[in-house]
């Protein structure tokens, strides 16, 4: 898995590329997110496009580090899912809690 960071607006956008699973960039997202909040953004949203797969350990990842996002007073999105990436949030009923688009321009109008 990479994670290429840019920021736009001011909100971080973080592009995630491969697999987000156990082991392979489960802890990566976390990580970077908490570098994030620790310099002070608390505007970040996350760029599915380039996710192949992910699994309960990539699920998981993303609701721990929304639920880190939210408890520092800060807004965690996700923009750009794919098909088998959103399938998996509406499966878990989890669509409900994150708040996702569907192009980058109306995710960082959001915010």
């Amino acid at each position: 898995m990479d994670i290429r960071e840019r920021v736009v607006n001011g909100i971080s956008v973080l592009d995630i590329s491969g697999k987000i699973s156990l082991g392979e960039g489960d802890l990566q997202i976390k990580d970077r997110i908490k570098d994030l909040l620790a310099d002070g953004q608390r505007r970040i949203l996350l760029n599915l496009a380039d996710v192949s797969y992910m699994d309960s350990a990539g699920l998981g990842s993303l609701i721990s580090s929304y639920a880190t996002v939210k408890r520092e007073g800060g807004n965690l999105k996700l923009v750009n899912l794919t098909k088998r990436v959103k399938d998996l949030l509406v499966i878990t009923k989890l669509i409900t809690v994150f708040d996702t688009f569907e192009d980058e321009a109306s995710a960082v109008g959001s915010f």
